[in-house]
């Protein structure tokens, strides 16, 4: 675990925090949204969010959509196939594709792709970059999805990489425990939304970048 992390050096990843990924009504609702429901994620999600903002930290919030014409999607798994078939769910203008209403007040940035990794088909390891930004706080849904993917993708990118367990989800909690374990052995190590902002409110002279 990093001892202290320098608000300017960090950003928080909000990943698929979209109507078809936590609402009932959404495409993968009949999956996700119950055991997102009912574990509270949401609300721990949206107040970390806001503790981090308050901090200095930018929020960047991720979409899967899928524009007109498939843009960078490419169907070689079951995932990819199903959102391809359905991708008139999943355009950017889309209902199911806007940000939830409990998030949607926080995005400092909303970045889009056809990719489970948060850093895959855009810009965004370049835009951490170009801000010196190099920890990253994850959170979002489904954890054993688009959470390990996009970890394991920043970790690879050289990034400091902390998913946050209380403000991650998946269908099960036995694939979220799974998970978890994965997670902390391939990356920085996972944290509370607790932990996380202790690090954050360090005294100024304490605070050196992970």
């Amino acid at each position: 675990m990093a001892v202290t992390v320098d608000p300017k050096c960090a950003a928080v990843l909000a990943l698929h925090w979209q109507v078809n990924v936590i609402k009932p009504e959404g495409f993968f609702g009949s999956v996700l949204s119950e055991p997102v429901a009912r574990s509270g994620v949401v609300q721990r999600a949206a107040r970390f969010h806001e503790s981090v903002r308050a901090a200095g930290v930018p929020v960047i919030f991720t979409r899967f959509t899928v524009p007109a014409g498939e843009g960078s999607l490419v169907r070689n798994t079951v995932f990819m196939k199903a959102v391809g078939d359905a991708q008139e769910a999943f355009r950017p203008d889309a209902v199911g594709s806007q940000l939830i209403a409990e998030m949607s007040a926080g995005a400092d940035r909303v970045v889009d792709n056809q990719k489970l990794s948060g850093f895959a088909g855009n810009d965004l390891s370049q835009w951490l970059a170009g801000r010196g930004i190099d920890t990253v706080f994850v959170t979002g849904v489904a954890t054993n999805l688009t959470i390990e993917q996009t970890a394991r993708h920043g970790t690879d990118l050289g990034l400091t990489v902390h998913p946050v367990r209380d403000c991650i989800a998946a269908a099960t909690d036995a694939v979220h425990c799974a998970s978890l374990a994965n997670l902390d052995l391939t990356t920085a190590g996972c944290l509370t939304a607790e932990q996380a902002l202790s690090l954050l409110r360090r005294p100024s002279s304490d605070v050196v970048s992970s």
